[in-house]
C-alpha cells in the first residue's frame, strides 16, 4: 500500500452533496460523435479512512428517471423499456466491496453496479481532488473519476443498424463521477 498524504483528520462518514456533484455518462452516437448526460436525483454516503484506505466504503442510489442529456425525445428513450424501463426498476445503486489506494491521491473503488435489476462488479478509479471547511462549517471532501462498462452486461441491448454501417448508439458507455461530500457532524 502506498503512504496517503490525505491528513487522517478526514476520517469519517460522508454524505454526498447532489447541489455540487455530478454523474454523468458519454456513450458514442451514430459512430461519428459522443453524446453526454448525467443524473440529476441522486444520493450517497460513505465512509473514507485516509490512514486504511481498505477500509473505507461508498454506497450510491441514482433515480434512473432524472436521466438528463438535454434532449427530451432522448430522454423519454432512455426512460422506456428500450434502456433503463424506470417504471420497473426506477433505481439505478452501487455499493462498493473493496476499496484499493493505487497512488498518493488515487483510489480503485470496486463495487455492484445494479441496472434493471442486474447487478455486476465494477471498478471505478477516483482521484482525491481535495478537502476544506467550507463557509458554513462543513468539512467537504472531493473525488472525481470514472469507469467505461458495456451497456449490454446489464440487458440496455437496444440498438439500431446505420445504413452505412455500424449501429446507432455505442455498447460501451464511460461512466463519470464528480464528488462533492459533506462530513456527518458526529464524525471525527
Amino acid at each position: 500500500m502506498t503512504t496517503t498524504t490525505i491528513p487522517s483528520t478526514l476520517t469519517g462518514t460522508y454524505e454526498i452533496d447532489p447541489a455540487h456533484s455530478r454523474i454523468g455518462f458519454v456513450a458514442r452516437h451514430a459512430m461519428v460523435t459522443k453524446v453526454r448526460g448525467s443524473f440529476d436525483d441522486f444520493s450517497g454516503s460513505g465512509h473514507f479512512d485516509a490512514e486504511h484506505p481498505g477500509r473505507s466504503s461508498l454506497e450510491l442510489t441514482i433515480r434512473a428517471a432524472s436521466v438528463d442529456t438535454r434532449n427530451a425525445d432522448r430522454d423519454a428513450h432512455l426512460r422506456g423499456a428500450d434502456f433503463l424501463d424506470v417504471e420497473r426498476y426506477p433505481m439505478i445503486g452501487f455499493r462498493s466491496t473493496a476499496v484499493e489506494q493505487v497512488d498518493v491521491t488515487r483510489f480503485r473503488v470496486t463495487g455492484d453496479l445494479t441496472i434493471k435489476g442486474v447487478t455486476r462488479p465494477v471498478t471505478v478509479d477516483l482521484e482525491y481532488t481535495g478537502a476544506a471547511v467550507d463557509p458554513f462549517g462543513n468539512q467537504r471532501i472531493g473525488f472525481e473519476g470514472g469507469a467505461t462498462v458495456n451497456r449490454k452486461d446489464w440487458g440496455l441491448t437496444w440498438n439500431l443498424a446505420l445504413e452505412a454501417g455500424g449501429v446507432l448508439v455505442g455498447e460501451k458507455v464511460h461512466l463519470e463521477f464528480e464528488v462533492s461530500a459533506i462530513r456527518s457532524p458526529s464524525a471525527s
